[in-house]
């Protein structure tokens, strides 16, 4: 394996692991507002510089590993199936608005696509199981906070993606 190609593979394990630690601080922190399922999303930053940096696959790969990770660690099986969906569905969205619609869209536009997405991912999942319509009727609680949530989140990635180019963390 030459050094390019170990780079590219130490900066994904590093994400992967800066996303699931992220995920896990944020578990720990309560919401200032009590709704199951609404979280900060900050770990979607690193996911966002990934999608930014590499291919849909290898961002695609460190939000599935974080997912799976995070049950390990956590034991909440139940809802690795909502963080799985939701971060295939949000990774997908993310990665087509900026490498489809790069113009169209600023990194805070591209985050909240990302947070409207993971939330319909999450709500699909809650029907299945649920095995109950009404719970779409959750969705525009979630959006109205992930409005929020994925404001903060592309805006934090905004920085750490210009700071990240200008000290040359990607060159070759």
């Amino acid at each position: 394996m030459n050094k390019k190609y170990l780079k590219i593979y130490v900066n994904l394990a590093l994400f992967t692991a800066l996303s699931l630690a992220i995920s896990l601080i944020e578990s720990m922190v309560p919401m200032p507002v009590p709704i199951p399922g609404a979280r900060l999303g900050f770990s979607n930053i690193i996911i966002l510089i990934a999608i930014y940096f590499y291919d849909y696959k290898k961002a695609l790969t460190v939000s599935i590993l974080k997912s799976f990770l995070l049950v390990l660690i956590t034991g909440s099986v139940m809802s690795f199936f909502y963080s799985i969906v939701g971060a295939i569905f949000s990774t997908s969205a993310m990665y087509f608005a900026i490498k489809k619609l790069d113009d169209d869209f600023s990194i805070i536009g591209v985050s909240e696509i990302g947070a409207f997405s993971h939330n319909l991912g999450q709500i699909i999942v809650a029907i299945f199981f649920m095995q109950n319509i009404k719970m779409f009727y959750y969705f525009p609680i979630l959006v109205f906070i992930g409005i929020f949530t994925g404001f903060f989140v592309g805006l934090s990635t905004g920085f750490m993606i210009k700071h990240l180019e200008k000290i040359g963390v990607f060159n070759e």
